[in-house]
């Protein structure tokens, strides 16, 4: 089994160099045990140089684990100096001590320490993907490592699948994957059966004699056995180095080990970490799905409530604009008097077709028509209704934007001979003629004058229009000669032309108006400012049931921080680990923040569907309106999943980052 690093010419056993290539002076560790302070290690002074294969034995509680993790960079000394290569880490941030850990250490540990979601590809990769390897160059170099180790057939075997031996192997490779200047071995052989035992120590063997520096930490002597150098570690002092007479001779192997090219880690690398953030948070939260159902549930709820109301909102005041649209939100009223209720309004009678017609000379207005109108009696054959006789010019169906269901409008010709003819609503039809007479061609007696039906109109059903309202309308010259003798106006109704502001022509129709009568005893009435209340009303409702569905958008993110905490607990290891082969703080801070925003954005994604089926059937139940979905709901909804996962993430995250890579370790 040939576990050479790279090709080469063949070369002289070990030499061991001049510069030490660890070096501990004075190195104490102190650990606090309740109020008691105890010293795992007193003043260690040892150096380590490249090639060698040294063993680290003692009995339980000796002290030799501890300096194992010290020499790994997974601990620091209380105490005393450590240098790797000359380069003292006493004073290390968090990301060169990391660099340390993936660049020139390879750890193999006794429990193997595999991560149980991944395959044998992906945990031998992993630490390449801090190191920023490029995918394709990780999978390659991976690959190769498992075939050497005979494990060729096992690349997608999860670790459940793989005996003990095969893991201990594929932790083998993970330790190589970077190079593996120095491998640190903790009891290598101590879960394995003595054939699996025997396996690893040749391949361990092979890597000495490859050029690898290997420590081993064990309490076994047939192990120890092994090194060219023994160091025998008690009450966490060392109280034996020796030279092995008759260490196991290595294994003829070809070049010095080269260590991997390291791609710089500035944006390119960083960018290539935050996609393999994702890929492994994806792969994390599937193999944990009904954790990620019940992390997402509080945000589905939420999402879908925001975007139902949203939707609900903009429906129902669509809903009511059309309605105001349809009795006219593009027109203005002119009345007599200062506003409605004046008592003086009666006596004002300057309101004259006079007005009618300047306002139609207006280059902003559509059509102006006179109003005049009473409540009369109206009969046909025995039946008797009190209905709204309105007397208005031809163009009061434009204006007033009325359809006919059948028959036609009175003509300009109709008005100017002051025609008897009249038109009426469709709840004055169904009370004078019922379902099955024909109304048009029919004589009614509007109060002492009889007129011919000529049209009626179609039935509306609207918030801004009295339901059972009965109302006639007969041309103004008919209504003002023949049937209330009456000249002046009550009103005048004025439509504007299509895309002109309302507000600019109700100055201009003010401005004519206050020119012709001389004084203000007039006073108009825009829909258009009725529109404007009820979309400022619409969206303060909206916003209010919106705050209210935040409410459950944060108990939904409360829910994604504890279940992260929780899965942060759980995982403890698993950051250990990440740490061990390499993995920065910021690292493992990305990796779980991400974890809570894809959890989100998932969520929300589950919301939004949700709304839409929502949608969908509310238009199965309510037929006059329905739910609008706007893009900018839409767009909110995924901010607020991004938000929530980034605010709420964050905790869970930072707690992460902050464990301790030894204590992550030594935890179940």
């Amino acid at each position: 089994m040939n576990m050479n690093v790279a090709p080469g010419a063949q070369r002289t056993p070990v030499q061991i160099a001049a510069q030490p290539l660890l070096r501990l002076e004075g190195v104490s560790r102190r650990f606090m045990a309740g109020d008691r302070e105890f010293l795992a290690l007193r003043h260690i002074d040892l150096d380590i140089h490249a090639g060698e294969l040294v063993a680290i034995i003692g009995a339980s509680g000796s002290g030799k684990s501890t300096l194992m993790n010290i020499l790994g960079c997974l601990d620091h000394a209380s105490a005393g100096s450590y240098q790797v290569d000359g380069q003292e880490t006493r004073d290390m941030d968090d990301e060169a001590l990391a660099a340390l850990r993936r660049d020139h250490f390879g750890f193999i540990f006794q429990r193997y320490h595999l991560l149980p979601h991944l395959d044998a590809l992906r945990n031998v990769e992993i630490p390449a993907v801090y190191a920023g390897t490029p995918s394709a160059q990780r999978h390659q170099r991976a690959e190769e490592l498992l075939r050497r180790l005979g494990l060729g057939g096992h690349l997608s075997h999860r670790p459940s699948q793989l005996s003990g031996g095969q893991q201990q192997r594929v932790s083998i490779c993970r330790a190589l994957m970077n190079g593996g200047e120095v491998i640190l071995a903790d009891e290598p052989t101590g879960a394995l059966d003595t054939a699996s035992g025997k396996e690893v120590m040749a391949i361990l063997l092979e890597l000495h004699g490859a050029g690898h520096t290997v420590i081993l930490v064990t309490h076994d002597p047939k192990v120890a056995a092994h090194a060219q150098r023994i160091i025998e570690v008690s009450d966490g002092q060392i109280v034996s180095d020796r030279r092995n007479p008759a260490p196991a001779a290595p294994a003829a192997v070809a070049a010095e080990p080269q260590r991997q090219p390291r791609p710089t880690r500035r944006l390119v690398a960083n960018l290539g970490l935050f996609r393999e953030a994702f890929n492994m948070a994806w792969i994390a939260l599937v193999s944990h799905r009904m954790r990620t159902l019940l992390t997402m549930l509080g945000i589905v709820i939420g999402i879908t409530s925001v975007v139902s109301i949203s939707a609900i909102g903009e429906g129902a005041k669509g809903y009511v604009l059309k309605d105001i649209q349809a009795i006219g939100s593009n027109t203005i009223d002119i009345y007599s008097g200062s506003n409605f209720g004046d008592s003086r309004a009666k006596s004002i009678e300057t309101l004259v077709l006079g007005d009618v017609q300047a306002l139609n000379q207006l280059y902003y207005v559509d059509s102006a028509t006179p109003v005049i109108g009473r409540s009369l009696l109206v009969r046909y054959r025995n039946i008797d209704l009190d209905v709204q006789l309105n007397g208005v010019s031809e163009r009061y169906f434009q204006v007033r934007n009325i359809e006919l269901a059948a028959g036609i409008a009175f003509s300009e010709s109709d008005a100017r001979r002051q025609a008897q003819v009249v038109v009426i609503d469709h709840n004055t039809r169904q009370r004078l003629f019922g379902a099955g007479v024909d109304p048009l061609g029919q004589v009614i007696l509007i109060g002492n004058l009889p007129c011919t039906v000529i049209g009626v109109t179609k039935d509306t059903k609207n918030l801004f229009a009295a339901g059972n309202a009965l109302n006639v309308w007969v041309p103004y010259e008919t209504a003002a000669g023949r049937v209330l003798g009456q000249r002046h106006l009550d009103s005048i109704s004025v439509r504007i032309k299509d895309g002109i502001p309302s507000q600019r022509v109700d100055q201009e129709v003010n401005a004519l108006m206050l020119q012709r009568h001389g004084s203000k005893d007039f006073f108009t009435n825009n829909l258009d400012s009725i529109m404007q209340t009820v979309q400022k009303t619409s969206r303060s409702l909206t916003l209010l049931l919106s705050l209210i569905a935040v409410i459950s958008l944060v108990v939904g993110g409360i829910g994604v921080m504890n279940i992260m905490l929780v899965s942060v607990t759980e995982r403890t290891r698993e950051i250990g680990i990440r740490m061990a082969v390499g993995a920065r703080q910021s690292d493992i801070r990305q990796q779980f923040l991400v974890e809570a925003v894809m959890v989100c954005l998932f969520g929300g994604l589950v919301g939004i569907g949700l709304s839409y089926g929502i949608g969908y059937l509310f238009t199965l139940f309510v037929q006059q309106w329905q739910m609008v979905f706007s893009p900018a709901s839409i767009a909110t909804a995924f901010a607020c999943s991004t938000l929530i996962g980034v605010l709420f993430g964050f905790v869970p995250a930072r707690n992460a980052a902050r464990l301790d890579p030894i204590e992550a370790l030594a935890r179940d």
